[in-house]
């Protein structure tokens, strides 16, 4: 399977603004990782003279070529070295025949992957999430402990009670049913799979309902199942560091201002407890869950950009970009979203270059 042969993808970026669309010959290159004997598929950006390297990580109701949608491609325009990972069970990653599949897996297959990249050269490494890709960043960090930043779409800690409440379908899949799932992941039927749709708030992931429909309709996304075990050990994973022993890297948060499903109180908890490493918070303007919206779009591209561009210590080659830059421009326009710090004022809203030549 291959996402040059997917339409999905496809009638989604309609929904997105132009110049976050692909246009022929601007798709990313796909590769296959193989880990424990499941062939995981990656959209890449390669870029040798790359200084930073950003993995990308889905959540429960997206997939890896739609993280280059919104993400991958404009830091690629913008000189980084992108990879973007379809996890078991999602996108177009091959399921190693009658494996189970449990979210430590995708914990562990992040941390492994990030090894295999850093054998390959020593360049920073950065790691970006939506939705529950931006826990999983966290979780990834907390075990590999090789990371210059981690960026995500909420840090939701599902163990918290207030937290299944608000982003499960509802209450009663909240009060009865995680404990039911817990029950049967502990017998013979916890490879029984639920549509994603029924065990959560998929109908906020985007606040376009034509784009939903698309969305809930591609089954590598937000139309997937996923099995009893799988979401069992989502909900109980219990990380190698909790927040107050956090101490691998700064984290920013970009949280989208209409976000429906996980709003901003649900991931400041958590955050809130992290003291060890800068903290720091971007509000994407008009934006949904999966930010379809301007500004918010071009602001988070912007934010994220300039918060690699510290934590990893060096500057990204804004000139040397692998892809062709649409309409002569270096990617989405330069609005910035609001910055702050949850240690303190940062001064860091500096503009992000624009005038690099051309090579």
């Amino acid at each position: 399977m291959s996402y040059a042969s997917q339409p999905n993808w496809r009638e989604i970026q309609q929904f997105l603004p132009k110049v976050f669309q692909l246009g022929q010959g601007q798709e990313p290159a796909e590769e296959w990782w193989d880990w424990h004997d499941h062939k995981i598929h990656l959209d890449t950006y390669r870029n040798p003279q790359a200084k930073v390297k950003v993995i990308l990580f889905h959540g429960v109701g997206t997939n890896g070529r739609q993280m280059s949608l919104i993400l991958g491609a404009p830091l690629a325009r913008r000189g980084y070295e992108t990879i973007a990972i379809d996890m078991p069970g999602y996108g177009v990653t091959q399921v190693a025949k009658g494996a189970p599949v449990k979210y430590d897996d995708w914990v562990q297959a992040g941390s492994d992957y990030i090894d295999t990249e850093l054998a390959r050269d020593n360049r920073p490494i950065v790691l970006y999430g939506l939705s529950a890709g931006g826990m999983e960043t966290y979780h990834v960090a907390a075990l590999n402990r090789k990371v210059k930043a981690i960026v995500g779409m909420t840090f939701l800690d599902q163990r918290e009670q207030q937290v299944r409440d608000e982003t499960a379908l509802n209450l009663f899949m909240s009060r009865v049913g995680g404990p039911m799932l817990h029950l049967t992941a502990k017998t013979p039927l916890a490879s029984m799979t639920i549509p994603m749709s029924l065990a959560s708030k998929m109908s906020a992931l985007v606040n376009n309902d034509d784009a939903l429909s698309v969305f809930l309709k591609d089954r590598s996304s937000a139309g997937n199942a996923m099995s009893m075990a799988f979401l069992s050990s989502y909900m109980r994973y219990q990380p190698v560091l909790e927040p107050e022993d956090f101490d691998v890297c700064p984290i920013l948060l970009t949280q989208p201002a209409q976000d429906r499903w996980t709003p901003l109180h649900l991931s400041k908890p958590f955050l809130g407890r992290i003291h060890k490493v800068p903290v720091r918070t971007v509000m994407l303007e008009n934006a949904g869950h999966y930010p379809l919206e301007q500004p918010g779009l071009s602001q988070m591209v912007d934010a994220i950009d300039r918060f690699y561009q510290e934590t990893a210590g060096t500057q990204a080659p804004h000139d040397a970009s692998p892809l062709t830059k649409p309409n002569g421009t270096n990617g989405p326009g330069n609005t910035r979203g609001r910055q702050t710090c949850t240690r303190s004022r940062c001064g860091t809203h500096r503009p992000i270059c624009r005038s690099a030549p051309r090579r």
